[in-house]
């Protein structure tokens, strides 16, 4: 995964996170997203690396942003920023801490609150009460909180977050996600949730577009293939030279 925003800011996939920043901008002009899962329908169609790129972007803008790793199953947003996983979600629900435990990313303006330690049930985890006032906590210190969630079919945690925010993206790699697998029980599972839609196109061939749009979802940007893909940012300095949380 590459957060092609920090090592190659000029490149097509870069300019086409700050497309999708603005669309979302645009698309939720009523009632303006504070909050936002983002998921795919199966494993490996990039919504990690999707929702970590948005998230370097919506801070460049000048938005307090806080990303969040709630794919408690197989937390990775930690690893792409060179951060802990602990303390994180988990320890701050079920140790109630008092302060949110933020780790500053090396970007203006944008925090992490990675996993934690992996719950037991992620998904009864993230549907308890003490969640919503996490939530409502995020909420009072960031302009958008951004939320990992793990594959739709995969678990009930994305749709169980979907319902507790303002809105969700879901991330689908062009060319991989056939059309009778994942798509359609995904968008079932996510049914009554603001839906937006990403097309990550891996994949020159478009052959999911004409399928999405007969369905009459929106197709908010389109991510291409990023070069030196398989690479992980790495944040300069240590740790301890970065700046305590700000938000």
């Amino acid at each position: 995964m590459t957060l092609v925003t920090i090592t190659d800011p000029r490149s097509p996939a870069a300019e086409a996170y700050r497309t999708l920043r603005t669309n979302l901008s645009f698309f939720s002009l009523d009632q303006p997203l504070h909050s936002l899962v983002v998921t795919s329908p199966a494993a490996g169609e990039g919504k990690s690396s999707a929702v970590a790129n948005l998230a370097v972007t919506m801070a460049q803008s000048g938005r307090r942003t806080i990303l969040v790793d709630c794919d408690l199953r197989r937390p990775s947003l930690h690893e792409q920023f060179g951060l802990s996983m602990a303390p994180g979600l988990t320890n701050l629900v079920l140790e109630g801490l008092t302060e949110l435990p933020l780790q500053p990313t090396g970007v203006e303006n944008l925090w992490l609150l990675s996993s934690g330690p992996t719950p037991p049930n992620p998904a009864d985890f993230l549907g308890a009460s003490r969640m919503d006032r996490v939530l409502a906590q995020l909420g009072e210190v960031a302009d958008i909180v951004l939320f990992d969630a793990p594959p739709v079919v995969a678990a009930a945690d994305a749709a169980i977050l979907g319902a507790k925010v303002d809105g969700v993206l879901l991330v689908i790699q062009a060319g991989r996600t056939r059309r009778d697998q994942p798509l359609r029980v995904a968008l079932a599972l996510l049914a009554g949730l603001g839906l937006a839609l990403l097309a990550h196109y891996i994949d020159p061939t478009v052959r999911d577009r004409a399928e999405l749009e007969r369905l009459r979802l929106p197709i908010l940007g389109t991510i291409p293939r990023e070069r030196g893909e398989g690479s992980r940012f790495q944040v300069p300095g240590s740790r301890e030279e970065r700046s305590s949380p700000g938000p």
